[in-house]
Parts: C-alpha cells; structure tokens; sequence
C-alpha cells in the first residue's frame, strides 16, 4: 500500500478551505467543494455518483444585536442558528429573561419566557419535548448561549430540523459566553434582534465513491466525511480534514485487492445534524442492512494539540482489532462506547451496523476553534493529519481484504434503545 502523502493531504485542504472557503449546506461554495470531490474520486478510478436532497440554505445578508443596560444599547456580534428564522429585516425588542437551560426545563410552566428575549444558558435543545414546551410559550427570540467554552466569539450553530419541522422555530441566534455574563453582572434589561434573511429551500448532495469488492453482491465497508460548514468558518479541522483524508484514502486503497467493497461518501448538511447521512441511510436502508459490515466516519481530528477519540458503537471485540491500526503509528486513543448522534456514522448505526467515529479533542469541550471563522489552516496539523489517515488505511486494507472479518457487524444489545430513542427523538425517525 502506498504511503499517505503530506502533500496531497495539504492540497485537498488549501482548495476547500482557502480557494472555495466557507461551504455552507446549499450554497454555491458547496457544490464547488462537492465538485472537487468528485472530480479527485474519479481520478482514483471509482465509480462516481452524486446524489442530491433537499435542505433549507441559511442566507443571512445582516444580522445585529444590541443590549439595554443601564439606560443605554449596546451592539454585540451574533450569529443566527440554521434553521430558524430571520427578523424580516425588522427590529424585534423584547424584555430579557435569563433561562439557565441544564435544570429550568424541570419547570412545569414556561409562561414567563413569553414574548421575551430568552438568554439560553445552553449550547442545544436536545430533548423535543423541551423544545415543543419553549415554543408553546412562542419567546420573542431566542440568545443561545454557548457553554462548553468561556468564549468571547459567538459560535455558528443550528436547530435540529426535525425539531424544527414539526413544531416550528422563533429567531435564534448564538451569542458569545462572556457577552452574556456580561449581561447578567451588569444587569442588562432588554434586547433588539434585527436579522436580513434566512432560510431559503434548496438542495445539497453526497458524493459516493465505490471500490468494488470481489462479489458484486457482497460485503460494504463504508468510510465518511462531510464537506459543509458552519456560517462563517472555512472549516479547515471541520471537515476538510476528514474530506482530505477521505481522498487520500481513495487513492491508496483503490490499486489494493478486495474481498469487499469499500464505498466512500463525502456528505452534506451535516452541520445542520447530519441530514446527508440520514438521507443517504433511509435511501439505502435495505442494502445497509443486508450488506453493511461498518461505517469509519472521519471528523475533525488534525488538532496540532489535543488527544485523539474513537466513538465506537459496535461489538466489544471491535475496539481490539482497531488498536493495533494505530497503534503501529504511535496513537493510543480513548475509546468512547456511548451513543454520540452528532457525526455522520450515527444514522448507519441506527440502521444497525457498526460505527465509529474519529475525532481529537483540545478541550473538555471539544475543540477552541469550533464553528469559528479561525478554523483556518493554521489549526491543522499535516503530521497528525497523515498519522491518523495511515492508522485508519491500515484498518480499512486488513479490512477489505481478509477472508472473516473479526467481529460481529451487529450493534449491541445494550445501546439499541438507545440509539432508537435519539434516532426518534433528533432525527424525526424512520
């Protein structure tokens, strides 16, 4: 097999974060991204295909905030959640209420966020029941608070669709931490929200590559990573990364003999909660099923600091036969066996194979430089980068190659309820 390449990886990362930038779920940006992928598969001699599905497009022309305190407003930067609604471009002022999210869902009555300004101590919504009772009550406009990092920048984030489609959505938008402490010590009374645009219908796609296996009707191993983004954010760790990789690791596994497909998709709209994968998945539900063996999802985990993570949703015997891989390159992951429904492997493990999911953390919170415009180049590190692809090539190779794979492609018994209980709960279920 030949050796990851440095190179190649930083060339896939300058064209999709530096040349095409931001690469929101919709947009033009994105189907430059999904082009480029499609174009770089080709050239490995898979079978191409796109396949395109509908999603609301954030396109935000201004967005201003201002806060009433002590008698005077003052502007602070935010950033409206995809799907949720703008302001018309009209100025909404309401009072504020401060709603401290982790334990103020206990309350029985929510009638007092009415008609308010909600400062939601609260980086997500995660229960519909939750959200269903704050819309009940219809607040003037949500001030989401993002409380895995004291940050000084607002985040870029959505509303989960399903959530959102079925029980509808007031003007959100992410605010900065310390904006909001800054709030609440110095008493502030009221805020405006002014918000140009919106969400728009359109259509994003996922590029499917196929490297066929020896029987046409046989095994799937799926590899993933998305090419969107955040509002804002060129995406470079997030995931440009994972795309890079995923290129990579078509080249290198493309020449190599196969007992197994090996099937790579690049998704979109997974930052609106993985609506590419759930698409793709209930489009392909029966074949996942009766051919599936694993899903290898790769997403954000070239920080130069940090320590790398490796969601594993799948029988206990799959953890040995992964830490081999890595270990041969010097990585000794934390292994992470609970339900985490926020990377494009979760919908295939609601479809009941396999999962993992790699990451690398630089904080409890996940990474400094989430959804932010400086998740640029600077925060990615090339060696670390080609460590962890060469790790995940080696798994794939011994994968696609050996005769009985070492392990049941079967999600256990523990984690299906729980799997179905976000699968129903997030995604709207099947």
């Amino acid at each position: 097999m030949e050796r990851i390449s440095e190179g190649h990886l930083e060339r896939h990362l300058r064209r999709l974060t530096c040349d095409i930038g931001v690469r929101l779920a919709g947009t033009a940006e994105e189907t430059a991204a999904c082009e480029y992928v499609a174009d770089e598969f080709r050239a490995t001699g898979a079978d191409v295909a796109v396949e395109t599905f509908p999603v609301n497009v954030r396109r935000v022309q201004s967005q201003r905030l201002e806060v009433c305190i002590a008698g005077s407003w003052h502007e602070f930067a935010c950033s409206l959640f995809s799907s949720t609604p703008g302001t018309q471009g009209m100025p909404v002022e309401a009072p504020i209420v401060f709603f401290e999210a982790p334990t103020d869902y206990q309350r029985s009555d929510l009638s007092h966020l009415r008609g308010k300004a909600v400062v939601h101590l609260g980086t997500h919504i995660e229960s519909r029941e939750h959200y269903r009772h704050l819309m009940d009550v219809e607040p003037a406009f949500l001030l989401i608070v993002d409380i895995r990092y004291p940050g000084t920048t607002p985040l870029a984030d959505g509303m989960f669709p399903a959530y959102t489609q079925a029980l509808g959505a007031r003007p959100s938008v992410n605010v900065a931490f310390m904006d909001a402490w800054r709030w609440k010590v110095e008493g502030a009374t009221s805020a405006r929200l002014i918000v140009d645009g919106g969400m728009e219908p359109g259509a994003s796609s996922n590029v499917i590559a196929t490297l066929p296996g020896a029987d046409d009707d046989g095994d799937i191993l799926y590899l993933s990573a998305h090419h969107d983004t955040q509002a804002d954010s060129p995406g470079a760790d997030d995931n440009a990364s994972g795309v890079s990789g995923l290129l990579e690791l078509a080249r290198v596994l493309a020449p190599l003999p196969r007992q197994r497909t090996v099937r790579l998709i690049s998704f979109g709209a997974e930052e609106q909660l993985s609506v590419g994968s759930a698409c793709y998945v209930r489009s392909h539900r029966g074949e996942i099923a009766r051919r599936g063996r694993l899903m290898f999802n790769l997403d954000s985990y070239s920080s130069w600091l940090g320590w790398t993570e490796i969601v594993c949703n799948g029988p206990g015997e799959l953890e040995s036969y992964l830490k081999p891989f890595f270990g041969e390159e010097g990585i000794y992951p934390r292994f992470n066996h609970g339900i985490v429904p926020y990377a494009d492997h979760f919908p295939f493990v609601a479809a009941g194979i396999p999962g993992l999911y790699l990451g690398r953390h630089n904080c409890t919170g996940g990474r400094f430089f989430n959804h932010r415009p400086d998740d640029d180049m600077s925060r990615v590190s090339l060696p670390v980068m080609a460590s962890h692809v060469s790790s995940t090539a080696r798994v794939m190779a011994d994968a696609m190659q050996r005769e009985t794979l070492p392990f049941e492609p079967r999600i256990p018994e523990g984690l299906r309820d729980r799997v179905e209980l976000y699968w129903s709960d997030l995604f709207g279920g099947w």
